[in-house]
């Protein structure tokens, strides 16, 4: 198992930064790799909900779907992917002077001899996705 952390701090309210991350119209505008982000369950996001979610890395292409598992709104979001690459990713969100601090968690399956390669990429990816996010949200998105 591949784990992944990382902290970073977002000027603006918890409660911003939970509704824009939980928005599936916003999903691609700070994961990168996303090239749609498809509600599969019917009204507003909350635990339990579903996406699919296509994505894309250089000619590589792939859907996968997403459950909101945890859903504590300026509190804590997570997810876990119910079809497609194994892995959970947690954000929990607390006031911070800055606006919000947010603590970010992911364990993914990988095999062991990816693991040296992998675990740098995956952390850059994420870290790249955390400053769009903040990039998003202080421009007032």
């Amino acid at each position: 198992m591949l784990r992944v952390t990382d902290e970073f701090s977002v000027g603006r309210s918890p409660e911003d930064v939970f509704g824009f991350m939980v928005d599936p119209r916003n999903l691609a505008k700070w994961q990168t790799i996303k090239t749609s982000a498809t509600p599969l369950t019917e009204g507003p996001p909350r635990r339990g909900y579903r996406l699919r979610e296509g994505n894309r890395v250089g000619p590589r292409r792939w859907d996968q779907i997403v459950e909101f598992t945890e859903f504590e709104p300026g509190r804590a979001l997570t997810v876990r992917v119910v079809e497609g690459p194994p892995s959970t990713g947690r954000w929990r969100l607390a006031p911070d002077p800055a606006g919000t601090r947010v603590r970010f968690e992911a364990e993914l399956k990988a095999p062991r001899a990816l693991a040296f390669v992998l675990g740098p990429l995956t952390r850059r990816q994420f870290r790249r996705y955390h400053r769009n996010l903040r990039a998003e949200l202080e421009r007032g998105s």
